[in-house]
């Protein structure tokens, strides 16, 4: 499935890996399911840091894969073989995840450090989408600082239904906590900014009523 040349760079990258790092797959009966498992085993078989997993999840979203640290919770997915101009997303999130820095603007990076909620995000791409690649890879990078973080990218070629109840007509579009949060294109500074003014907003409220 990766050329040559793809798998060489690629095991290049993959000494970057500090930490086990576990791919969780929930697989389906397509041959989107097929096609994920062959690239997520391919990926595996260049590095013993990274293990390839079928474990039962609590999850509607099939084929779908997770990635975390050995033994410890997920907080990427990807309802989606990431392809294309993803592939790099894909790449970038295994490494971080098993401790390669998150490289970014700092002031930033400490502003998603203290959040204290939970964020779930739901992405809607496209595989051939050139903007999706940045908001991906911004929300995955959350997802690695703050353990209170959920990422998941969602293909909209496999689930058309979603994008049909849901009435998406650009990509990117991004849900948070099941709301629509954005569309289009943003930068990890202007998704970090909004979700810090977010949590302030969240805080100044409860403080209005006297809750902590």
């Amino acid at each position: 499935m990766l050329s040559i040349s793809v798998r060489s760079q690629l095991q290049t990258y993959l000494q970057n890996i500090r930490r086990p790092v576990e791919l969780i797959v929930s697989p389906g009966d397509s041959p989107a399911s097929d096609e994920m498992r062959m690239m997520l085993n391919e990926i595996a078989s260049l590095t013993d840091r990274v293990t390839v997993v079928e474990e039962p999840q609590d999850d509607d979203r099939r084929p779908s894969f997770s990635i975390r640290q050995a033994g410890a919770k997920p907080c990427i997915q990807f309802a989606a073989t990431p392809t294309g101009p993803e592939f790099s997303s894909l790449v970038l999130a295994i490494l971080q995840v098993g401790g390669h820095p998150v490289i970014a603007d700092r002031t930033t990076i400490e502003q998603i450090r203290t959040l204290e909620r939970d964020y779930h995000f739901e992405t809607y791409i496209s595989l051939s989408c050139a903007n999706c690649v940045d908001v991906v890879q911004a929300l995955n990078m959350m997802a690695v600082i703050n353990p209170r973080i959920h990422t998941t990218t969602i293909d909209g070629g496999i689930f058309r239904s979603e994008v049909l109840a849901r009435d998406i007509s650009v990509v990117p579009t991004i849900y948070m906590n099941g709301e629509m949060f954005g569309e289009g294109r943003s930068s990890f500074q202007e998704l970090g900014a909004r979700l810090q003014d977010i949590e302030m907003s969240m805080k100044a409220a409860m403080h209005a009523v006297g809750r902590p």
